[in-house]
């Protein structure tokens, strides 16, 4: 069927089928994604004809990676052009990297059943990819089906790697039909039967769902859609006037029965040092023109705060000198808590590479200085070991301040939920990439959160998409993009715990772990050959 398809358009048509996972409806492809890259590799490793068989092998498997990363985040460059180099030029290479030590495992072993062994190698990488300063998870094979919640409603067992097990089993039986030549409709059986008996199951948890269990009661949330551009006002206008202009927008919207008012990633954009809070106008502009008047609200927002040293305290890799002092700061991308009780941090922690953080900082910290401003701080920013939580007055509701990156990784925000978290806010800014796909992305990605935890969500962002999201990844009053909006709901906590979130990424941890196994194992077969 494929012998007489050159290998380069192969390559061609499994970096499409990459990339149409991310494009709804079209995300049934990505089950056939694999299948053009494993007669690439199957056919040039069979063939006594072709001479440099790893280097052929290596150059189509990146060509076919870096077409699924080009269509699929092109929009980074809007932001950043390195940050987009990076992300299209050099994650296909970690992506060949990964494939090719597959190959290397699978040819020293030279048994059919080899190629079952990409699983665990696959997802070992997707895992180790969250996990350093290079991190990059956007283009796990589980994400894609943000697109088609209603099909992975059993991810609150497995997470977004269940998603991507999925997608590499039925590649692989379907792979396994072609390359036997046998195309009667029964041989297709089994792999149909792969991708039909997990969406059967997803309907099937979906009939049978009720209301999160263990309710503490409803909360009323007001979401706030500000609409600043980031580029050209957010961080150039005064932060009176961006206040001011909450309060216009805020009229009429507020009123006794609200408990909480979210405001998007770094709204305010006076940065102030954490611990002198009293000398911080926006603070003040909100004790006394917000909270004096609804004295039960608190107010989660985003700011640029500043953390200092004292003599003697240990300083983190991330820490500037405070000009020719001996002191030292960390700048954070902040999650703030404000009401009646006082004030809450919650400093951002999973931050993009290039971007907000130099990657490495304790190596390359001289170059510190060339990280790109997104939140209107320059340099690597700070963070925090823990996933910080934010409670109520009455202490029944339990936020998980989550900052725009950071939802893009299940078992980082699954943390905030085995914290106490019954609610999650998600504070962001995604104007940074214009209208193209980025933005549409990123809130899709909300819906895994939801699912995976069972906990509503609260999206605040501030050029847009705002929503609310049930925890069956449902959206609910999106808001349009790139215009003022005020959305709000009465929010129920889920303190019951989801088996992903009581148990981990079980599916990552044991592939990551037989990933390393494999490795080695692969290292002694190539030096008990040679």
């Amino acid at each position: 069927m494929f012998q007489k398809v050159p290998n380069y358009i192969l390559a061609i048509i499994s970096g499409l089928l990459f990339s149409a996972g991310w494009f709804a409806p079209l995300t049934f492809l990505l089950f056939f994604a694999w299948v053009p890259l494993f007669i690439i590799e199957d056919r040039i490793s069979n063939s006594d004809s072709i001479k440099r068989k790893k280097l052929k092998i290596t150059w189509l498997s990146y060509f076919a990676f870096f077409i699924w990363n080009i269509c699929v985040t092109w929009w980074i460059y809007y932001a950043s052009f390195g940050g987009a180099a990076m992300a299209i030029v050099c994650n296909p290479i970690f992506m060949c990297v990964v494939f090719m030590i597959w190959h290397n495992l699978k040819r020293r072993i030279n048994k059919p059943w080899a190629i079952w062994l990409l699983i665990p190698i696959w997802l070992g990488y997707e895992y180790g990819h969250t996990l350093w300063d290079l991190t990059w998870s956007w283009l796990i094979l589980g994400n894609a089906f943000a697109f088609n919640h209603n099909w992975i409603q059993w991810y609150e067992f497995t997470g977004t790697s269940g998603g991507s097990l999925w997608v590499l089993v039925v590649n692989i039986l379907f792979f396994n039909v072609i390359k036997n030549s046998n195309y009667k409709i029964k041989q297709f059986a089994k792999p149909a039967a792969f991708i039909i008996s997990p969406i059967a199951v997803s309907f099937l948890i979906l009939s049978i769902s009720n209301n999160p269990t263990n309710s503490t009661g409803s909360y009323k949330t007001v979401i706030v859609q500000p609409n600043v551009d980031p580029y050209n006002d957010k961080f150039y206008v005064e932060p009176q006037i961006q206040l001011q202009n909450l309060l216009v927008q805020l009229n009429g919207k507020l009123d006794a029965s609200v408990d909480f008012l979210v405001l998007p990633e770094t709204f305010l954009t006076e940065s102030f040092t954490e611990g002198l809070e009293n000398e911080s106008y926006s603070l003040h502009f909100l004790v006394d023109s917000v909270l004096a008047l609804y004295p039960k609200l608190t107010i989660i927002t985003g700011a640029g705060t500043f953390g200092v040293y004292k003599p003697g305290d240990n300083v983190s890799s991330t820490a500037r000198r405070d000009g020719n002092s001996e002191n030292f700061f960390d700048s954070f991308n902040t999650g703030i808590q404000l009401n009646k009780d006082g004030i809450s941090y919650y400093h951002k922690s999973k931050l993009v590479p290039g971007v907000e953080r130099m990657p490495f900082p304790a190596l390359f910290k001289p170059l510190e200085s060339f990280a790109i401003d997104l939140g209107g701080t320059m340099g690597s920013l700070g963070t925090q070991d823990e996933r910080g939580v934010f409670y109520s007055h009455d202490k029944k509701v339990c936020i998980a301040p989550v900052i725009c990156y950071e939802s893009a990784y299940s078992d980082y925000v699954a943390d905030y939920v085995r914290n106490g978290a019954n609610l999650i806010f998600i504070l962001t800014n995604d104007g940074w990439w214009d209208t193209s796909p980025g933005h549409r992305q990123h809130l899709a990605y909300s819906r895994l959160r939801a699912i995976e935890t069972r906990r509503e969500v609260a999206r605040c962002a501030n050029t847009g998409i705002s929503c609310f999201v049930t925890p069956y990844g449902e959206i609910e009053q999106a808001t349009p993009f790139w215009e003022q909006a005020i959305i709000s709901k009465s929010m129920t906590p889920n303190n019951h715990q989801t088996i992903f979130v009581k148990f981990g990424d079980i599916i990552s941890y044991s592939s990551a772990f037989l990933a390393i196994l494999l490795f080695i194992w692969s290292q002694i077969l190539r030096f008990k050959k040679s």
